[in-house]
């Protein structure tokens, strides 16, 4: 609190505290007793104060008055102000225009106490005198793992003891956003079974964060503040990488805390890019797993933009399909599983085809016409013709949860050239998590699976069955379901297919748990694991050599996406999709 007021100071003070509440403090002269922020911060959530016009004294500490700023200030009482009260908050946020004042500045502030959306702040400002320059107050310590309610440090300056994590980068071009936490953090349902205790997990894990902000309030910002110099290809931040010599505002804004930094911290990329797989020495065939994040190619003339999902123009079809191809090759795969892909047919203009041309003359593609389902995207294989052969009749299961909502899972076997035994390619893509339209079982149940949780089980129980009754050809060496199943790894579907004999070769051979997940597929707000699978069958299982995921996408930050087409960003594979492809090399 401010310091006790002299004798001279006796009447003007009785004065004051002899008028009404409403009236709070008149434009009185720097160093006049004011009310402490503390008493207007209170402990709890809303200030006991709300609606009362007072007067405050303490020192400018950030400037968010700039053009595309807050239109305010933040202001925090000098070091030996404070109450002393570690459950108080010392500073406010003075929500105006007007220019009086820079950092470093102590300042006299008269106008009215309110909430804006859990930010407590003075508006209405009548007056601001300058009272001089003043040391800024210490910034306080914020340790990892800190509590979930930083109420008591709302406007105060900080300082993050140790590095963050950045963990999300979805709004990062759009609000100049970083999500950043004490460590990487999990799907909880990855390793644990869906009920209360995965909730709990993924509650805490939204507690455990703090977002980066750039101190603006403006939409697309340009150039994208973080990392420091602009993003782009090959200035880039990804999910795992590490933000230190953080200082700056603790701020609430838009429900969520964040820190308006004093000067840009330090990024330290530890989540590298990493080079495709190599291929294994032994004789081997590879399959690759990947979503394509909506490949639609128009009307396969180069016109027919915007289509229903997908690249709006030809140009931001050409830079998908630049990195996908470029994602694609690296591997150097046998055969090509592919999901989330245009359900237009097999003509020379359809986009399969023209997925195929672009990989090279030695690619093909299966073909299952009048069997694909209604939906506007399909599941799709394609295999090199000079190394493998596609024997016996394509099949889709249309049947049952597959009839008429759902995608048609493609099952084809395959034989290396030469060789003796064949192996089973399926490739499914379940219902998503979305929530548009559930109803009955199909709600968020709130166990960490999401909505349509039900249907995604029955699909699995009824594509185990289906391949049950499917004619085996000779010298099968076994079966491999690879797609987008929309699950993590603990959740039912997963559950369905492992009862009935299939094994998730990523997690056999890369366990992921809470502290150590390093081999997963997709990232959702904030949270890493798999939703794309190759789950392999008793007989074949022994013939995996490896299995793993590629993460050329799930970390890159989403303004890197094709459809934002930033310079720099064509020919290559980072954020060439959502998805991390997943690749099984298998020993026949």
């Amino acid at each position: 609190m401010v310091t006790a007021p002299s004798a001279k100071h006796f009447c003007a003070l009785f004065l004051v505290f002899s008028l009404p509440a409403s009236y709070g403090f008149a434009a009185t002269a720097c160093g006049e007793p004011a009310t402490p922020v503390s008493e207007i911060q209170g402990r709890g959530d809303t200030s006991p104060l709300a609606g009362d016009r007072v007067t405050v004294e303490g020192i400018l500490t950030f400037d968010a008055r700039m053009d595309d700023g807050f239109n305010g200030f933040y202001l925090q009482q000098a070091d030996g102000e404070t109450d002393g009260n570690p459950q108080t908050s010392e500073a406010l946020f003075i929500f105006t225009r007007k220019k009086t004042g820079a950092p470093g500045q102590r300042l006299r502030v008269s106008g009215t106490v309110k909430e804006f959306h859990g930010l407590t702040e003075l508006a209405d400002i009548q007056t601001i005198t300058s009272c001089g320059s003043a040391p800024l107050p210490k910034a306080q310590t914020l340790a990892l793992l800190w509590p979930g309610a930083l109420e008591s440090l709302e406007n105060m300056r900080i300082r993050v003891a140790q590095p963050l994590t950045v963990i999300d980068s979805w709004n990062l071009a759009r609000y100049g956003e970083l999500t950043l936490a004490a460590g990487d953090q999990v799907v909880p349902t990855e390793y644990l079974e869906p009920g209360p205790q995965a909730t709990q997990i993924a509650g805490r894990n939204r507690q455990q964060r703090l977002l980066l902000d750039d101190g603006r309030g403006a939409r697309d910002p340009r150039p994208i503040p973080w990392p420091p110099g602009g993003l782009g290809n090959k200035n880039t931040v990804r999910n795992g990488d590490i933000v230190r010599e953080l200082t700056g505002i603790l701020d609430y804004r838009f429900g969520a805390w964040r820190i308006q930094p004093e000067k840009p911290p330090v990024f330290e990329s530890i989540n590298v890019r990493p080079s495709a797989p190599g291929r294994p020495e032994e004789q081997h065939i590879r399959v690759m797993t990947m979503n394509l994040e909506n490949y639609f190619n128009g009307d396969g003339e180069g016109e027919g933009f915007p289509t229903a999902r997908g690249a709006p123009t030809a140009l931001a079809l050409e830079v998908q399909q630049r990195r996908l191809i470029e994602a694609l090759r690296r591997p150097d795969p046998d055969i090509l599983a592919i999901t989330e892909l245009e359900n237009d047919g097999y003509s020379s203009s359809s986009a399969i085809a023209q997925l195929a041309q672009a990989l090279g003359p030695q690619w093909a593609f299966v073909a299952t016409p009048d069997a694909d389902g209604q939906d506007k995207i399909r599941t799709g294989l394609l295999y090199r013709r000079d190394r493998i052969v596609a024997e016996t009749k394509p099949e889709r299961l249309n049947t049952g949860p597959f009839s008429k909502q759902g995608r048609p899972p493609l099952s084809q076997t395959f034989r290396p050239e030469g060789q003796r035994l064949a192996i089973q390619v399926v490739v499914p893509h379940l219902k998503s998590k979305s929530c548009q339209g559930a109803t009955g079982l199909n709600r968020d149940r709130n166990d960490g699976q999401g909505c349509y949780a039900a249907r995604r089980t029955e699909a699995a129980h009824a594509l185990a069955d289906w391949l049950e009754q499917l004619p085996q050809v000779p010298d099968l060496a076994g079966t491999l379901i690879t797609g987008d199943l929309n699950s993590y790894f603990r959740e039912a579907p997963l559950q369905a297919l492992q009862q009935a004999g299939f094994t998730s070769m990523v997690h056999h051979f890369h366990p992921c748990t809470a502290q150590q997940c390093d081999q997963y597929t997709y990232r959702y707000k904030g949270e890493k694991g798999s939703l794309d699978y190759a789950l392999a069958s008793p007989s074949l299982k022994s013939r995996i050599i490896s299995a793993r995921t590629w993460n050329i996408n799930a970390d890159e930050p989403s303004a890197l996406a094709y459809k934002n087409n930033l310079p720099g960003t064509a020919a290559s594979p980072w954020r060439s999709s959502d998805h991390n492809p997943v690749i099984t090399d298998i020993r026949l």
